[in-house]
């Protein structure tokens, strides 16, 4: 049964980014539903990472219009503050306060930045620390837990500031095997939640059975975007069957 989505939350309008003479990102135009679940596909250094990051302004585009829930993404510090407010976003590294305990590095943000009273913010982190599965490990401190467990806390902290959109950078990329499940368990059921998701990511079972849409990067250019079952049973495009081809033999 197709998916209810609800209206555009990210408009991307021929957006370019350049980092000196390389042109990373040239003139992506697509948009995000709410609800929906979009993967991002293509090789590396194809200006995936780098598209993501512009939504929250870790990386500055130079060229055509980003809007996030309404707000144009531009160089004034209260809209950046405003769009990073709505957006979290978990990378391939954890980026987890190492002296802090893991209740510690969930409310952190909600106490400085949404100014919550202490007890409401561990409340709130407890609820998402049930939601990724792992309450027993509150009081510990990320040395003391798995990989896997640390990126799940990563996912709680981001989900504490109770954002709209997620987005994720290939968070299972540093990741042993065994513990690359219970991270892609954890994102399906935040997309069966009705999260809208925007992830980058290798894990082609992850785009096949969660994804509403495939958007595949190369070059810095879209080449092809279209649902799961479309892009691997009847992809348009040689560069992506080629791509296909060499990612779905392993």
């Amino acid at each position: 049964m197709a998916k209810n989505l609800g209206s555009e939350i990210i408009v991307c309008k021929d957006v370019h980014k350049w980092y000196g003479d390389f042109h990373v990102l040239q003139g992506i135009t697509t948009t995000v539903r709410e609800r929906e679940v979009v993967v991002v596909i293509g090789p590396s250094g194809s200006g995936k990472s780098t598209w993501i990051r512009t939504f929250n302004r870790l990386e500055e585009h130079q060229q055509g219009q980003i809007i996030i829930d309404g707000t144009e993404l531009n160089g004034q510090v209260k809209n950046i503050r405003a769009i990073r407010a709505e957006i979290g976003m978990v990378f391939q590294q954890f980026n987890l306060f190492p002296h802090l305990t893991v209740l510690e590095n969930i409310t952190l943000a909600p106490i400085l930045v949404r100014k919550w009273p202490r007890k409401q913010a561990e409340e709130m982190a407890m609820e998402q620390l049930v939601r990724v599965k792992i309450p027993e490990q509150a009081g510990k401190y990320p040395a003391q837990l798995s990989g896997g467990q640390q990126q799940r806390v990563a996912i709680a902290r981001s989900l504490a500031m109770r954002p709209k959109v997620m987005l994720f950078d290939e968070p299972t990329s540093a990741l042993d095997p065994e513990m690359i499940k219970e991270v892609l368990d954890v994102m399906q059921s935040l997309a069966e939640s009705g999260m809208t998701i925007v992830a980058v990511t290798h894990e082609m079972g992850f785009a096949r059975g969660v994804a509403d849409r495939i958007i595949f990067f190369d070059s810095g250019r879209i080449v092809e975007e279209k649902p799961p079952l479309e892009f691997f049973n009847n992809p348009e495009e040689e560069r992506t069957r080629l791509f296909l081809s060499q990612i779905l033999r392993h």
